[in-house]
């Protein structure tokens, strides 16, 4: 890390990033932890989660943009915790809480059933090649978990530019019975025929207003990757 994200960390970090008890010298909770977001942020008010917040672009912006919500931002690179840390408080964000830990483990063990007004998950780790789709965040058991985690109405919104990710997610969706794809059939494309008996399927959504273009997704883009959204609703 650059020496103005260490310092970040050393004299803002007791500000930001919440302690959490770990399991050992990795990235695990302790089970046992319940985490108290009304204390965290010293208020009550709706919780977004973003899980793999990276370098912070999105969670910020929709933190200035968003007072009356409080942001959690779930990360497992400090270097990305410690930009997160410096751009809030260059942008004088207040409503931002951090917390350096594996995401999909921890976010179950923290936190209550229905407690979560929306989580982002954008571009996930997409483990390209095939013998290591197994390790991809968006599965089955995970979408039942967030479903959990979520209020009733509350959202889960995600992106790749991985295509058959997209479609992975896609069908991970509409495949859990505690969630609704509101964009089911929308925006059918070409390649998906070829892993999708059902045909031009589709289901993807518009992109979320929300997300700030990073350069991450530039990159993506320059190289002629196509962004998809999949939007999801726990009835």
């Amino acid at each position: 890390m650059p020496p103005r994200h260490h310092r970040a960390l050393a004299e803002h970090g007791s500000s930001y990033l919440i302690d959490v008890p770990m399991l050992g010298e990795g990235t695990l909770v302790d089970p046992a932890y319940r985490l108290d977001v009304a204390e965290a942020f010293g208020r009550s008010a709706p919780l977004v989660v973003e899980i793999g917040s990276g370098g912070g672009d999105c969670v910020v912006h929709a933190a200035q943009e968003h007072p009356e919500l409080d942001f959690l931002a779930v990360e497992v690179w400090r270097p990305g915790v410690a930009q997160t840390i410096a751009k809030a408080v260059h942008e004088d964000v207040r409503n931002v809480r951090l917390i350096c830990a594996d995401a999909a483990q921890a976010l179950p063990a923290m936190l209550g059933d229905g407690s979560v007004r929306e989580l982002w998950t954008f571009f996930p780790d997409p483990w390209p090649k095939t013998k290591h789709h197994k390790r991809r965040l968006v599965q089955p058991e995970f979408a039942d978990r967030v479903a959990a985690l979520l209020e009733p109405q509350g959202v889960w919104r995600l992106a790749t530019d991985w295509s058959d990710y997209a479609w992975q997610i896609r069908d991970v969706v509409e495949g859990c019975p505690a969630l609704r794809n509101p964009h089911a059939g929308r925006l059918a494309d070409p390649g998906d025929p070829e892993v999708d008996p059902r045909g031009d399927h589709g289901g993807f959504a518009p992109r979320f207003d929300g997300r700030v273009l990073t350069r991450f997704e530039r990159k993506g883009l320059r190289v002629g990757r196509v962004v998809r959204d999949v939007e999801a609703i726990r009835d």
